[in-house]
């Protein structure tokens, strides 16, 4: 997942530091009729506040149980997870990037949940978080919350354009509107060539994938038909605007361009609206936020789902108790409150009013419905590597032959997934 990148010794040191590590205090906790439950979570993905609002909440409901919070950083946080999974000393929550958790539950070290589904509201889950968050049919990752993309408009300019966001409902109309909106020294949209998670939203629209599995072994799918006409579609919208076509999100980063004035839309996380305030507070009340179209009107644009998961790991102390504050975390109350605390999409369907007083919020969490995550395989990760699809989408958009292109790179997204297996 891109929202947050994810550096540290060999596995065996990092082990033996999460061992040294460990609270003394627990054996005092658990002797007096107290267990404590060893959590980590990640920077930035519950303010402070929030965090010790639902840690008091929980201990008051669970006297029980006393929580310890660690807050880890994504930068490296793949590899020390890892040495967590295969120490005596794990902790016994982990929050997990939801594209991670196939690559953690291969090796064992997760406690297969899929008999919790029922009392965890598994029927309503955002697949986006759901399926990632299985493996193999097994249910490991519990969904926490989610986040994806929508499309960050200038109201201004749409209205001197004459434009109703609201009527943009599908694809055709987004073009249309796009078009409308791109002349003069107005972009229609700052699309870069290679910003590949929406590139991925247009694939699924058509009914293609990046990779398709068959038989245990993993097939590059990016020269499909339906990932070719994904493709179409989106060099028809980047052409609509002078994005870069060698280039990602972060180079330039969108959010400064958008900034400088002469960009109606932009493809981002509703927080990407706050990042253009602060680099040109003239835009304050200038901005908005609709879902991507999707091919009708009936159905929103796929989207990738980014977001996170929580894990249990085999190795962990308390299991049960573990179990107790997922169940807490991700039930109805406290989803509600952090959707609206951290304005995320809640992890359930059923939930998703709970933000609609948020219009960023409230718009990912109509994009969630149809959400989507990256091939389920731990053999995603060298992909992401290597990413031969920014490259793809960089040569077709310069003028190389799609077809031609895409089997190239479907040839080495087959390499990259298959090289462990």
């Amino acid at each position: 997942m891109k929202y947050r990148l994810l550096a540290c010794g060999s596995a065996l040191v990092m082990a033996a530091a999460l061992s040294a590590c460990s609270s003394s205090s627990d054996g005092a906790d658990e002797a007096g009729g107290v267990t404590t439950v060893d959590v980590w979570l990640m920077r930035d993905s519950v303010s402070a506040a929030f965090q010790k609002e639902f840690v008091k909440g929980f201990e008051a409901q669970h006297p029980e149980i006393k929580v310890k919070v660690q807050i880890q950083e994504w930068d490296g946080i793949g590899q020390k997870i890892t040495a967590a999974l295969a120490s005596n000393d794990a902790p016994d929550v982990i929050e997990a990037g939801n594209t991670q958790v196939a690559q953690f539950a291969e090796s064992g070290g997760l406690l297969d949940l899929s008999d919790k589904k029922d009392e965890l509201n598994g029927k309503d889950w955002l697949k986006g978080l759901a399926e990632p968050g299985s493996y193999k049919g097994k249910q490991y990752g519990i969904p926490y919350y989610a986040a994806n993309r929508v499309v960050i408009y200038r109201t201004d300019l749409f209205e001197k354009a004459g434009i109703d966001a609201a009527s943009i409902t599908t694809r055709e109309q987004w073009i249309a509107a796009t078009t409308k909106l791109n002349k003069g020294g107005t972009q229609g949209i700052y699309l870069p060539g290679q910003l590949w998670y929406a590139l991925g939203g247009f694939i699924w629209d058509e009914g293609g994938d990046f990779a398709t599995e068959s038989g245990g072994s993993w097939k590059g799918a990016l020269d499909s038909p339906e990932a070719l006409r994904g493709m179409e579609f989106y060099a028809q919208l980047q052409a609509l605007g002078k994005g870069p076509k060698d280039s990602d999100e972060d180079d330039p980063p969108q959010a400064e361009v958008m900034a400088q004035g002469q960009v109606a839309q932009v493809i981002s996380t509703p927080g990407g609206a706050n990042v253009v305030m602060e680099n040109n507070p003239e835009l304050k009340g200038k901005l908005g936020f609709f879902p991507i179209p999707g091919k009708t009107a009936g159905t929103p644009g796929a989207v990738f789902t980014g977001g996170s998961d929580l894990v249990v790991p085999a190795a962990a102390g308390h299991p049960d108790e573990a179990l107790t504050f997922i169940k807490e975390l991700t039930g109805d109350a406290w989803q509600k409150k952090l959707a609206v605390a951290m304005s995320y999409v809640p992890n359930r369907t059923t939930l998703a009013s709970s933000v609609a007083g948020d219009p960023g919020a409230s718009a990912m969490a109509v994009g969630a419905a149809n959400g989507h995550a990256t091939p389920n395989t731990p053999g995603w990760a060298a992909v992401e590597a290597e990413n031969p699809i920014k490259d793809y989408m960089t040569a077709v958009l310069t003028g190389r032959n799609a077809a031609e292109e895409a089997a190239k790179a479907s040839a080495d997204i087959t390499r990259a997934m298959n090289a462990g297996s």
